[in-house]
């Protein structure tokens, strides 16, 4: 699947960029979160409920005491159900029909990250994510599935908060407001996608 191969090829690109000197050094300066995602798209009528069905993934080392660099990837999808309605598609063509709308989306890229306090149970950060965004805008019924697919850059700014238990134990809890701005253009029967913003929340594991 194309999920499964870009988040692959992330996670690879994550683990080449982490330092190789001692497992000590390894654990100390680099971080991964896997995590549920929240999304809830803005500005479109298009499939514009909220849903829980995606993950984040990111990874990073730390360059300094504070500041990190790393990669990021997610993917995520918003479904709504359009009640049967006329279509008019061209001036002689018309279209009687209900829908499944669904917007999918795979954003990833690079990412910087600043943490407020290191070394504590809790961590709060502001990181910047920029990269690309894949998204496949769909309408389904019984007979029929209409879709485009586009690629757009992507901006994500993110405040969150790493709370661990200890101290001294680097597991623990990743929690994560984000905001996301992509430029794809999409156009999928009477519908037009010109750019498209999400807000959302990120929960999962930390490490």
């Amino acid at each position: 699947m194309k999920v499964t191969k870009i988040l692959g090829i992330a996670l690879l690109l994550c683990a080449a960029i982490m330092p190789s000197t001692t497992q000590a050094q390894l654990y100390k300066s680099t971080y991964f979160n896997v995590d549920w995602q929240f999304n809830a798209p803005l500005c479109t009528d298009f499939a514009n409920v909220p849903s829980g069905w995606g993950m984040n993934f990111e990874g990073g080392t730390y360059i300094t005491s504070k500041l990190a660099v790393g990669l990021y990837g997610s993917f995520h999808t918003n479904n709504k159900y359009v009640e049967p309605q006329v279509l008019q598609l061209s001036p002689s063509s018309h279209l009687y029909t209900d829908q499944i709308q669904s917007i999918f989306q795979i954003p990833f890229g690079a990412l910087l990250k600043y943490r407020f306090i290191e070394d504590s149970m809790f961590e709060p950060y502001v990181t910047a994510k920029l990269g690309t965004n894949f998204i496949r805008m769909s309408s389904s019924n019984n007979v029929m599935d209409f879709y485009t697919e586009s690629w757009g850059f992507n901006v994500q700014p993110e405040v969150g908060v790493s709370i661990f238990p200890s101290s001294s134990n680097r597991t623990g809890i990743h929690l994560a407001l984000y905001y996301s701005y992509s430029t794809n253009q999409n156009q999928c029967l009477t519908y037009n996608l010109n750019g498209l913003s999400n807000i959302g929340f990120n929960l999962g594991i930390t490490f």
